[in-house]
């Protein structure tokens, strides 16, 4: 009886932690949540970041598909058709209000081609779109990344416009 006694009483002191088990197993589980912490800090800054380059390249897609239903005297007037400024807001909690949210700024430009032949450089111009908005991490407005994109493109005189304004 002594021996069955015994051996409860060890079983019972070896189901339990000791002090130095809990404090070690606590120190790992708060390295772990800090570091999903970390994680999960760090993809919500990348999905702020490929919203908003997602909305610089739809404002440039939409800038250079209006120019191809341009005509020529149409390019070619660009204070009135291609104004040289333009900003734009993008929010998506809200883009109706067109106030909140990143400010898109941009630059169109309508220059005759470098490269081109003398005789053909009167009848193209290369059509530049170049945007630029604000970036404020951590929401710390004293700390700004100014980011941009760019995208250019060719227009011919006697291009596709020849053919849709018969």
């Amino acid at each position: 009886m002594n021996r069955q006694a015994t051996a409860a009483h060890w079983r019972s002191r070896q189901a339990g932690y000791t002090l130095a088990e809990v404090i070690v197993a606590l120190g790992v589980l708060g390295i772990i949540m800090v570091s999903l912490f970390g994680a999960f800090c760090s993809g919500l800054a990348i999905v702020q970041m490929e919203r908003e380059n997602l909305r610089a390249t739809q404002i440039l897609m939409q800038k250079m598909e209006t120019v191809r239903l341009f005509t020529w005297s149409q390019v070619n007037n660009t204070n009135v058709y291609l104004p040289p400024a333009f900003s734009d807001w993008y929010n998506p909690n809200g883009t109706n209000t067109q106030s909140t949210g990143a400010l898109y700024r941009g630059l169109v430009s309508a220059d005759s081609p470098a490269g081109v032949p003398g005789a053909y450089k009167n009848n193209m111009r290369t059509i530049t779109v170049t945007l630029f908005w604000t970036n404020y991490p951590h929401g710390q407005a004293n700390s700004q990344i100014v980011r941009s994109r760019r995208m250019q493109t060719y227009v011919a005189r006697y291009g596709m416009q020849n053919y849709v304004y018969k």
